[in-house]
């Protein structure tokens, strides 16, 4: 758990150790088979896989990237999608967002587990049944890793958690934990899941009165709350800004009042989370149709 943080090289070398990954893997399913989620050796394994999850899709060696390019490549000619690692561009990236990922492997191997719908429901799993603080986090923070990033692998696994294992209600519930940094953890992630346009509607209909009720009356008193409630902001102004009709839910919500009390904060220590509510004010005030809802 130790070395799988010690950065860049660290993770490269941990993910080309034959059997290790597959091996933390059948631990953890080994775990929760036997209604054991909450074991310490079941958190040092996840702990171990969110740190070799971290800057993933980067860190692949090119010649994976290229085989899976390749294989991408023999499509028909109409199908003008780019493969999945493809390039590195961040423009050809944003044109892949929607792109699936390679089928997948029924038996994956080494680091292809890492983004498989097997670990990620794993994950899932974990949120919902472990009580224990530092796994929660742990779940949360590998699931916003694999959905960081604009290329087809963050995109196609925010898919998998949203619509084909069904993971809002899980991570929902993780908004309302007292442990701040699982709190913290969770809004990241519906941040990533957020900026998928296809997933807005199930996540605003889901998760986004939990997001408001989970705003501050006030500004927060912390480092860590502050940059909370910067997320928020920022996922909220994701689900709104192409949506009019999350931007009532968010006003029937009550969040309006609260976003203002934040924005009007202009001390150094919370300018993050006053700067991210002013956004989220500036693009709300787009929506011309609400703007006599606004005024009362």
């Amino acid at each position: 758990r130790n070395m799988s943080s010690a950065g860049p090289e660290g993770r490269k070398k941990m993910r080309e150790c034959e059997g290790l990954i597959d091996s933390l893997v059948y631990y953890i399913q080994g775990a929760i088979a036997d209604h054991e989620p909450n074991d310490k050796a079941t958190e040092n394994c996840v702990c171990i896989l969110h740190n070799l999850s971290y800057q993933l899709e980067l860190e692949l060696p090119e010649s994976y990237v290229q085989s899976i390019y390749m294989q991408r490549r023999n499509v028909p000619s109409s199908d003008k999608t780019p493969g999945c690692f493809g390039t590195r561009s961040r423009k050809v990236k944003e044109k892949q967002q929607d792109t699936p990922l390679p089928e997948e492997k029924s038996n994956p191997k080494g680091v292809e587990s890492l983004w498989h719908s097997t670990l990620i429901r794993i994950y899932l799993s974990l949120i919902a049944k472990s009580t224990r603080n530092y796994t929660q986090e742990a779940s949360l923070g590998a699931l916003q890793n694999l959905t960081a990033g604009t290329g087809p692998m963050p995109f196609a696994v925010a898919r998998t958690v949203v619509q084909k294992a069904n993971g809002l209600p899980g991570i929902r519930a993780m908004l309302h934990v007292g442990h701040p940094a699982v709190k913290k953890t969770a809004v990241s992630l519906l941040r990533n899941l957020s900026r998928n346009t296809s997933l807005q509607s199930d996540i605003a209909r889901d998760v986004l009165p939990d997001l408001v009720s989970i705003l501050s009356e006030c500004v927060p008193g912390s480092d860590i709350a502050c940059e909370t409630t910067a997320s928020i902001c920022y996922t909220l102004f994701n689900l709104t800004q192409g949506s009019s009709h999350n931007a009532r839910l968010l006003l029937s919500a009550q969040g309006l009042p609260k976003v203002i009390a934040i924005s009007m904060n202009d001390s150094n220590m919370f300018s993050k989370a006053s700067r991210a509510a002013s956004v989220l004010l500036y693009s709300l005030w787009s929506h011309t149709d609400l703007h006599s809802a606004y005024k009362k």
